[in-house]
């Protein structure tokens, strides 16, 4: 069963400098375009996920199970996915720059409405079993601002999928709300 390890970083990037850069740094980092939805039960949500040459159709199942995260992905046609978007409870876009780095892979998520960026969150994928992020790449060090702590579920995407949510967890990080 897959088992999902991951740790999350808030990120601070009010100009879009990281933006354009990690854009600039393509590749070894890859870009895609997400647009998510929840689904009406616990833990199910789809994705679809856009690059300049394909479009994918995903179905997940993502819940804790003791305390380990298992989340199991599938395709699914774009007709199924339309079907299931009929469903939905939150939604969001963002857009998606991944990095492979050994063992690890790189995610930075930039949540957007109407195109304009209103939070930025980076996570690390770990093997199961490992409790230390790697050292984050040079890149992305300058604008984190928080190491989210395990079990901290005010990151969670579906959360900040709220953009106003999502500014008043910002503004609690740096101490201005």
């Amino acid at each position: 069963m897959p088992i999902e390890n991951e740790r999350k970083l808030v990120l601070r990037d009010p100009e879009g400098r990281l933006e354009q850069a990690l854009a600039a740094a393509c590749p070894p980092w890859t870009r895609r375009a997400i647009r998510q939805a929840y689904l009406d039960a616990p833990g199910l949500r789809i994705r679809r996920f856009e690059t300049p040459d394909a479009v994918e159709h995903i179905f997940s199942f993502k819940r804790p199970i003791g305390a380990e995260m298992v989340e199991i992905e599938t395709a699914v046609s774009e007709v199924d996915f339309q079907r299931l978007w009929t469903l939905r409870r939150e939604t969001l876009e963002k857009v998606r720059f991944h990095l492979a780095a050994g063992d690890c892979g790189w995610d930075v998520d930039f949540f957007k409405v109407e195109g304009r960026t209103y939070f930025a969150l980076a996570e690390v994928e770990m093997p199961a079993g490992r409790d230390d992020p790697p050292e984050t790449p040079a890149i992305l060090s300058p604008h984190v601002i928080l190491l989210v702590p395990r079990g901290d579920e005010r990151f969670a995407s579906k959360k900040l999928a709220d953009p106003d949510y999502a500014t008043r967890q910002m503004q609690a990080v740096l101490g201005t709300g």
